[in-house]
């Protein structure tokens, strides 16, 4: 493809990229401590694979952030990241020790994390004065997610767990295939403006939230189907709950241009956040009840998916097009990496007092974090 690619074609590739991007998330996250187990890990050791996952994602975002935000190299670094990801995922064939797995998740997940913060900016700079679409593009990273979750359930109950890195293979090539066809509109930068920016204000406020979410959101992405399993569903059903909030974030994401053309960024995500501290009450309180638990499931809608679309438009706002790159790392490495790892860690302590505490703290944490949203100007509504 060439730089004279139509947008429209140009927003197909993209959503081609989210979808692979989020199947790849879809397979690690619930698959990849079934495989450490398969291969002989015990659980102390799987605990310290699954943080390399998440260190990377702390660090590299930011890393490649920096490369993008200086050179307006975008498009090529998807490119490297995919191929780079794919490249080093061969290593994961073979069932080598400990440090090796350690080694080889290290070097895959840091090319694989290059890629998102830049696939947002790419996306957003794409719908230019349409970024109120970007939820639609967006939901064919959940669509990717969810297919994933099944696909690979079934595979591995199929043929066993052996079966995840050819899966994972096969997800990377279909990234880098996709990303491939993206022209190299780089953004020119000027060098001495192309440095830091202040954390202060409105920035800090909205880092501040996002941080506060995602720790609310520890107990569910690192507790909930053992939660379930306590409460006397069974692995299956659990399955279904968390497809049923997948299919509600998809169906968020398809709404979210027209409330954000509407409303503005601020106001949905505090009404989206104060929701998220009704869910995880819902979920401390009402988990023996079948309509709680799939009424607590069907806020994901707002709990991911309409606070995240907020919060990238609130971001490509808030950052001009020589710091966007930044802009989108922090917010991912700040809220999913730092907010996500202190939430499940403290959760992780809480859980041994008493599991039903672990949703408490994360209402608790999501009103905190519907708080840090007021300060921010009002009604900031899509470019």
């Amino acid at each position: 493809m060439t730089r004279t690619m139509s947008t429209e074609a140009q927003l197909r590739w993209l959503s081609a990229c989210y979808f692979f991007f989020f199947a790849i998330l879809g397979v690690m996250v619930p698959y990849l401590g079934v495989f450490f187990d398969a291969r002989g890990f015990n659980a102390s050791e799987i605990g310290l694979l699954l943080a390399i996952l998440m260190a990377t994602r702390i660090l590299a975002p930011n890393l490649w952030a920096m490369v993008a935000d200086r050179t307006g190299m975008r498009a090529e670094l998807i490119k490297l990241g995919a191929g780079a990801g794919a490249l080093t995922y061969v290593s994961f064939f073979y069932p080598g020790s400990f440090g090796y797995m350690a080694l080889s998740l290290a070097i895959y997940t840091f090319f694989w994390n290059a890629i998102l913060a830049q696939l947002e900016v790419i996306t957003l700079e794409t719908l230019g004065d349409r970024a109120h679409r970007y939820g639609i593009i967006r939901s064919y990273g959940s669509l990717g997610y969810i297919c994933l979750v099944v696909g690979a359930g079934f595979a591995i109950g199929q043929w066993g767990p052996e079966i995840l890195p050819y899966i994972g293979m096969t997800l990377f090539v279909g990234m880098l295939a996709s990303c491939l066809p993206l022209p190299a509109n780089r953004v020119k930068v000027e060098a001495e403006a192309a440095g830091g920016f202040s954390l202060r204000g409105p920035i800090a406020w909205f880092l501040l939230s996002a941080i506060l979410l995602q720790m609310s959101a520890g107990p569910f992405y690192g507790f909930f189907v053992l939660y379930l399993k306590q409460a006397g569903y069974t692995e299956f059903a659990a399955g279904l709950a968390v497809a049923l909030g997948v299919v509600a974030e998809i169906l968020m994401f398809m709404l979210a241009p027209r409330l954000l053309g509407r409303y503005g960024s601020k106001p949905l995500m505090f009404i989206s956040i104060l929701l998220t501290s009704a869910r995880w009450l819902m979920m401390a309180f009402g988990v023996d009840s079948l309509f709680w638990l799939a009424l607590s499931q069907s806020l994901h809608a707002f709990t991911f998916g309409l606070v995240h679309a907020a919060s990238i438009q609130f971001i490509h706002q808030q950052f001009d097009s020589r710091r966007r790159s930044q802009g989108q790392a922090l917010y991912a490495s700040l809220s999913f990496g730092v907010g996500g790892a202190i939430g499940t860690w403290l959760c992780g302590h809480i859980w041994g007092i008493d599991p039903s505490l672990c949703w408490v703290f994360a209402a608790v944490c999501a009103l905190l974090a519907a708080l840090a949203v007021l300060p921010l100007p009002g009604r900031v509504k899509p470019n």
